[in-house]
């Protein structure tokens, strides 16, 4: 899996964690929580082999990684700074669905998801989406892949901004209009039982 991959694993993992253990300092839970992924990384028997292969590898691996960190404290920072802005967007979108009433996972794969498409111009909503299914598919279950796939489509059909692409900062005006995602659609009206005359 690629390096963003990874960070979106981690920020689930840092989200999930989160919920039961609040530490009062959000920089001191990073910390504890990168220690233990060191520590997991110097245990590991795959980690070890890379890492003593090619000095120049391993170097460039560690570049990666430290990107990859970087932007999955990027993602659970902005989980956690604009969760009272998504958890209702996912209520909203989720019929008859409380929030604390979603699998963890779920509910924390969904959040990392509508941050990025919020909030995250460089980040397609399709990927955004795709990426979701897959990390409720491998922590949670093929079910809750369906589940976290049918919300985030209707957040992403309410969006004002394209699926498939990036958005160019260059073309969006201080003007434009929020991305935040309208209501949603209206299903089609049901055709006339008239006659035709």
């Amino acid at each position: 899996m690629g390096l963003r991959h990874d960070a979106r694993e981690w920020a689930l993992q840092f989200l999930f964690q989160s919920e039961f253990n609040q530490d009062a300092s959000l920089d001191k839970a990073f910390q504890l929580f990168w220690q233990f992924q060191d520590e997991w990384a110097a245990a590991s028997p795959s980690e070890a082999a890379a890492s003593a292969k090619d000095p120049a590898d391993s170097a460039h691996a560690a570049k990666g990684r430290a990107k990859a960190r970087r932007f999955a404290e990027e993602l659970a920072r902005g989980v956690i700074a604009h969760h009272k802005e998504i958890d209702p967007l996912i209520e909203k979108y989720a019929e008859n669905w409380e929030i604390d009433r979603m699998g963890i996972v779920d509910r924390n794969v969904m959040r990392i998801a509508v941050y990025e498409m919020l909030h995250r111009d460089d980040i397609p909503p399709v990927v955004s989406i795709n990426e979701a299914v897959d990390l409720a598919k491998a922590f949670s279950s093929v079910e809750s892949g369906k589940f976290v796939n049918g919300i985030l489509d209707r957040v992403r059909m309410g969006l004002d901004r394209p699926a498939r692409d990036a958005v160019d900062e260059r073309k969006v005006s201080p003007a434009s209009p929020s991305r935040a995602p309208a209501d949603p659609p209206e299903p089609p009206a049901a055709p006339s039982e008239e006659p035709a005359p």
